[in-house]
């Protein structure tokens, strides 16, 4: 989902106006569709949703009564690349100008399991609203912006920020119980207050979450932590026991002020530090968490590095101790761990002075090797004891020892 939340005041109602209706990679695709079957083409989804917020976006997707290899065909005819990136569900990809636009014939489901759905393909616009997850989510435009409101109040709920399931919202749920994250995720990036029924149907259904993957999880609790302030949707996660469902033992109780040390140090939300906010910093929890979750490489190193016991407290360290810090465990790693300490207490304050320090440090080679030790005579596990001393003795100095004084040292241990 990318897009700036840049608000304007939306007046009208019967269309939409965005930057991206005048793209000639948008016209050369509808322009596409329209000639295989007139009127036969709509915008759908976020590029409909966002601009009646008035958010801005730049993924567009489209909706078809054609099926999938009309769509091939219309593309083809018309010199436009088409990806058939999820056909068997009618989803094609247009490239235009290194630009996506996703293509998905109209649908309806012949069954579902809470995890996927068998479709059908259909002409008829309302069975294809019909299967959406959220009112808002089921707004068409025509290619010259012009709304179509298949399901009533879908507008007004885009427009005031009301995420509320389309029809019987257990079933909506019962159909993908992925459609429990969105909720939250929907009213964290747009919600003006979640919705009561919905809510109640989220904790009803949290159990049916067991049955989705863990990297669709994650996924969707990364785009859900990535909001500028996801606060008040997890922790009404956390109060209907869904948080308990995804997250073992996490609590949203301290994300409230960490986003505040965030938005005072002009910080990007981001969704790994606010994971970090909400796990107990114990080696044990954080291995846990990283399997639970089937984190990556990456993701999971940096928890680790977090939660590394021999990271203590950080804040208010003098610079020489900081930059210490900084080489034996990584700027990224300090900085993680002050932050989540200024939520705790001391504030963005403190925290500023960390983040000071780090935009100053550039990480210093430590100029003694495995060599310089064979030549000053050390053998075995002297020479890694031996390296390890002085560059201890290195650090100490705050990295001021020179090559020279430090052969010296090295050569002093063999005497």
């Amino acid at each position: 989902m990318r897009q700036t939340l840049r608000r304007r005041t939306m007046t009208r109602t019967d269309r939409i106006s965005a930057p991206w209706l005048d793209w000639p990679g948008t016209r050369a695709v509808m322009a596409a569709l329209e000639a295989a079957r007139p009127g036969g083409a709509r915008f759908v989804g976020g590029c409909v949703r966002n601009p009646l917020r008035g958010v801005e976006t730049d993924d567009i997707d489209i909706a078809t009564q054609l099926k999938p290899d009309e769509t091939l065909l219309a593309l083809s005819d018309a010199g436009i690349r088409a990806i058939p990136t999820g056909i068997e569900h009618g989803t094609i990809t247009a490239i235009v100008d290194s630009r996506p636009f996703e293509i998905t014939s109209l649908r309806r489901d012949v069954e579902t399991d809470g995890r996927r759905a068998v479709v059908a393909f259909t002409e008829d616009w309302a069975e294809d609203a019909q299967r959406r997850d959220f009112r808002l989510n089921a707004i068409y435009a025509a290619p010259d912006g012009r709304l179509h409101e298949i399901v009533p109040g879908s507008i007004e709920d885009a427009i005031e920020g009301r995420v509320i399931f389309i029809g019987d919202a257990d079933q909506r749920l019962r159909e993908d119980y992925l459609r429990i994250l969105r909720f939250f995720r929907f009213n964290a990036w747009y919600g003006a207050g979640l919705d009561g029924e919905g809510l109640a149907a989220c904790e009803r259904q949290k159990d049916g979450l067991a049955k989705i993957a863990a990297e669709r999880i994650w996924k969707e609790l990364k785009r859900l932590m990535e909001a500028p302030d996801p606060s008040e949707a997890l922790m009404a996660m956390e109060d209907t026991g869904v948080m308990t469902a995804v997250l073992p033992g996490a609590s949203a109780s301290e994300l409230p002020s960490l986003v505040a040390v965030e938005q005072g140090a002009g910080l990007a939300p981001d969704p790994l530090r606010r994971l970090m906010a909400m796990v107990p910093r114990r080696p044990r929890d954080v291995q846990q968490m990283t399997a639970h979750l089937r984190l990556s490489n990456a993701e999971a190193g940096r928890l680790a590095q977090w939660a590394a016991p021999a990271l203590t407290h950080v804040l208010g360290l003098p610079e020489k101790a900081l930059r210490g810090l900084f080489y034996r465990h990584g700027a990224e790693a300090v900085l993680d761990r002050a932050l989540i300490e200024a939520a705790q207490g001391p504030g963005a304050a403190a925290f500023e002075a960390v983040l000071r320090a780090a935009q100053d440090w550039q990480r210093p080679s430590f100029p003694i090797g495995g060599e310089d030790a064979l030549a000053a005579g050390l053998k075995g596990p002297g020479i890694g004891d031996g390296l390890r001393a002085l560059e201890e003795d290195w650090i100490a100095s705050d990295f001021t020892l020179r090559r020279g004084e430090l052969l010296a040292r090295l050569s002093s241990r063999t005497e």
